[in-house]
């Protein structure tokens, strides 16, 4: 087993701990005393709760006591302290009228429409007007079903064609109508809203996870609670996958690992649909294990998973991530940078066939695990190789943070590559 993780502060702690036990903010905040919106300043690092607080707090989310090292001392005051200059109620609602006039334009704006310059194109962050969405969303109506779904499927087609900046102005708004259109609605067709909803959240989790943006933990929450709702086990596997990303991400790589592992045992392996979403689950797990340091849960884990796609046939369509051979592959590769022996993983990609890979999101989530490889080999040029072709296959890809810090680590590194000052300039790694 690998060293664990431990979060970087209290907040990061609480809600990696509330998420696993799939607990809202008001649910939480009534087991402890506080309202959702406290909650939610306590896990934002904004608000910090006396000490007989916290004890509650990791007593009701099963936090051992003594992961509050170092947060608070047991004599510390009794009323509860902003813990970072907080603004007034006018300051926040002038701040958030100004944020929320970008989030409405976003909101507004067609997936593939031009018109007048959003939050995201000015930022060049395609999660810009997000969080702010998801704490207020737009104004919308009902809408029908069948056309719901059908932007819904516009910007899944937007995600996997690595139209990021697309997918982030339409995002707003199509939560919003997902939302009221659900909430319209009643018995079947409620459910069947609350699947689309759920997978409208997916994305945005998707997005979110991408920039390293922290909207990535409310999408994923309420995609699962939404997935729940429908009563149909794929979103349900869908919504799980995205959580427990962002759960790894924080550091929580076991309760991801658990999460999966749970999750996909609880779908059936005989029916080709659920099959191959269970299949995707373990591959994620596999991961999350690998970032742990856990080299033979991961190893196993990418093993069974790769029995599967030898005996199931492929089905394409799932939600962000298909069920097949060369998706293995690429997990394997990326499992083995993760675990430490990028080594192991040269004879994979000799064998992997990238073309064969259905959209640009994908081909270029392997180019940048090939990428990462040939980095922590110390081959430079080959590196380099790879990140321009994540370039080519999704020119708004290399601009993600993490792809602008590895080719930032190239550009600073001992070996002078041809090309690279001017990738880097191009892609937002090094100012002009």
């Amino acid at each position: 087993m690998g060293q664990s993780t431990e979060p970087e502060d209290f907040g990061a702690l609480i809600r990696g701990a509330r998420c696993s036990a799939r607990l809202t903010q008001a649910q939480l905040g009534a087991k402890c005393g506080y309202s959702a919106s406290a909650i939610s300043r306590i896990e934002a690092n904004k608000l910090r709760p006396e000490y007989s607080a916290m004890l509650r707090m990791c007593e009701v989310l099963a936090i051992p006591p003594q992961r509050m090292h170092g947060f608070a001392a047991p004599d510390a005051s009794a009323v509860a302290t902003v813990a970072i200059r907080c603004p007034s109620d006018e300051e926040d609602a002038v701040r958030r009228r100004k944020l929320l006039t970008g989030a409405l334009a976003a909101g507004a704006t067609a997936i593939v429409g031009g018109g007048t310059a959003s939050a995201a194109a000015v930022s060049g962050d395609p999660t810009a007007s997000l969080e702010e969405a998801l704490f207020r969303l737009p104004a919308a109506e009902p809408m029908a079903l069948p056309l719901l779904t059908l932007q819904t499927a516009a910007a899944r087609r937007a995600f996997r064609a690595a139209r990021y900046r697309d997918l982030g102005q339409a995002l707003p708004g199509l939560l919003a109508s997902a939302e009221v259109t659900r909430e319209a609605a009643t018995g079947r067709a409620r459910q069947q809203a609350s699947g689309v909803l759920a997978r409208a959240y997916v994305l945005t989790a998707e997005l979110a996870s991408k920039q390293h943006s922290d909207a990535a933990w409310v999408a994923a929450d309420r995609a699962l609670s939404a997935a729940r709702d429908s009563g149909t086990p794929v979103p349900v596997g869908e919504a799980s996958r995205v959580l427990a990303i962002t759960m790894r991400r924080s550091g929580r790589w076991s309760s991801a690992v658990h999460l999966l592992t749970r999750e996909a045992a609880e779908l059936d392996a005989a029916e080709e649909r659920t099959a191959a979403v269970r299949t995707t689950l373990l591959l994620t797990a596999a991961y999350s294990a690998a970032t742990g340091g856990d080299r033979s849960m991961a190893l196993a884990l990418l093993d069974e998973t790769e029995e599967d796609v030898e005996r199931l046939p492929e089905v394409p369509g799932l939600f962000t991530v298909e069920a097949t051979r060369a998706q293995v592959d690429v997990y394997r590769i990326g499992a083995l940078n993760a675990l430490g022996t990028p080594d192991e993983g040269v004879k994979v990609v000799a064998g992997l066939n990238i073309d064969c890979m259905p959209t640009p999101e994908r081909r270029a989530r392997a180019w940048t695990d090939i990428g990462r490889m040939w980095h922590a080999l110390g081959d430079g040029p080959q590196t380099f190789a790879a990140l321009r072709r994540v370039g080519l296959e999704a020119p708004q890809e290399v601009r993600r943070p993490a792809l602008r810090a590895l080719t930032s680590d190239l550009l600073y590194g001992p070996a002078r590559v041809q090309g690279l000052r001017e990738f880097a300039v191009r892609t937002g790694a090094l100012a002009a």
